[in-house]
């Protein structure tokens, strides 16, 4: 399985950055894919953000996030990061860290870390 730990929200300004960072292990962390990032409130759909290919090393983003996220990887430390810049207001959210093994879909998801953006 896959165990992922997240860490690095909190409260930014709005304009503000953070750097979201996702810790993989586990006995099947060797054969993850894919890693990437969603959002949402606890207990309500979550969105998703941006994610990578593990091997590869592509990226995709959501619209809201192209131009001002930052995904990317550590593959030896079986880490991914999500780089925030000019945070807004509306980037308030949970923030959960996922990870798919063998192309399949995110099945490993982390707690959640919450990010406040305000002034």
């Amino acid at each position: 399985q896959v165990q992922l730990v997240e860490s690095g929200g909190g409260l930014a300004q709005p304009g503000g950055s953070l750097r979201l960072s996702c810790a993989a292990s586990g006995r099947s962390s060797s054969t993850i894919t894919d890693m990437g990032w969603f959002r949402g409130a606890p207990g309500k759909e979550r969105r998703f953000v941006a994610g990578t290919d593990w091997t590869e090393g592509t990226t995709v983003y959501a619209a809201s996030a192209k131009g001002r996220f930052t995904i990317s990887r550590d593959n030896a430390n079986h880490t991914t990061y999500l780089q925030m810049n000019s945070l807004k207001p509306e980037d308030r959210a949970f923030y959960y860290c996922a990870a798919a093994i063998r192309k399949q879909a995110y099945n490993f998801w982390g707690q959640g870390t919450q990010v406040t953006v305000s002034s």
